[in-house]
């Protein structure tokens, strides 16, 4: 595995971006990689290990009174950036904010092949990360896009690790039912763009005109084509057949998710062809979704953090606060 990290300077001086970095390494291969019998991985050649990037703002975990920590994962193609207008309010109100980049987006580093990203790799870099690694708990998920099919199978694997859930525009797909006409038509543009456009396709999936100067805070973690493997892998990932590789795992994690009782609330916006509707299966499936406020953002796209993000950071303290009697 050849792995490619964006350098430093591409990451100063970003529009309204000035939280420090943190990196935590996480293996390579993931759960996904060849084992001996011995449970080792093996055969690997290249780096052993993948270098996360998160941000880590509010107060200090190792307090004796640590506060609430509120996770927030992005999804395809963006990167953290796309949350620096909630961090600040999720701060003020006193909780713990963790940010990370998925492997091949933002700060973290980027594997130059497309065979090395995988669904499932993709949940073991994240679950290394933020669990093996920085060992969070009593966690508030917010998950927009990928975001929520990486993090709801987290949270259905580790359901002791989260108090509650917020899930903005995303989905955990099985293939059993044929993806919306929108997503087919974002899957081909993907493979079919001779050079992928990555601060554009955010601005395209906003209500509102992004600034010359955000849209390149978007382009910035790929210097050239060859960074941007992962971004070009993530539409074929996402299970679109009931035989895909990960659809069983997906089915797995909704059947826990189906016991799931801690607070979980809807936070989708009105104006996303994408995943609009995708609210419907978590208030009728997850227990936790019932008697929660659930709200509609009006005006906001597919990227709602661009759109409205200090509204949505109010509304994730204000659930946060309802639910834990702070």
């Amino acid at each position: 595995m050849e792995i490619l990290r964006t350098p430093d300077e591409r990451f100063a001086d970003l529009s309204g971006f000035g939280f420090a970095p943190h990196y935590v390494e996480v293996p390579a291969l993931g759960e996904t990689g060849p084992v001996s019998s011995h449970g080792e991985h093996v055969g690997t050649d290249g780096p052993r290990e993948i270098r996360v990037h998160y941000l880590d703002e509010g107060p200090d975990s190792s307090s004796g009174h640590p506060a609430e920590t509120v996770l927030l994962m992005h999804g395809e193609p963006s990167w953290c950036y796309l949350y620096r207008k909630m961090v600040p309010v999720l701060v003020e109100h006193g909780f713990r904010v963790v940010a990370p980049d998925l492997v091949g987006f933002g700060r973290s580093d980027k594997p130059s092949s497309r065979t090395d990203y995988t669904y499932e790799r993709h949940v073991s870099w994240m679950r290394s990360a933020l669990f093996d690694t920085l060992g969070l708990t009593h966690v508030t998920l917010f998950c927009q896009d990928w975001g929520g099919l990486i993090g709801l199978r987290l949270v259905a694997a580790l359901p002791d690790r989260f108090a509650r859930v917020v899930a903005a525009n995303t989905g955990l797909p099985t293939g059993d039912r044929p993806p919306a006409d929108a997503f087919v038509a974002w899957q081909r543009f993907s493979q079919e763009v001779p050079e992928m456009p990555i601060g554009a396709i955010v601005n395209s999936g906003t209500a509102a005109q992004l600034t010359p100067e955000v849209v390149a805070a978007y382009d910035a973690p790929f210097p050239d084509e060859t960074y941007k493997e992962g971004a070009r892998q993530f539409p074929l990932l996402v299970p679109t057949d009931p035989d895909d590789p990960s659809s069983g795992r997906n089915r797995d994690a909704w059947n826990s998710l189906r016991r799931f009782e801690k607070p979980f609330l809807c936070a989708f916006s009105d104006n996303d062809p994408i995943t609009r509707g995708g609210d419907r299966a978590f208030r009728e499936q997850i227990p936790g979704c019932a008697g929660q406020p659930h709200v509609t953002i009006e005006g906001a796209g597919h990227f709602l953090q661009e759109d409205e993000g200090e509204l949505v950071g109010r509304i994730v303290s204000e659930f946060v606060a309802s639910t834990s009697g702070i």
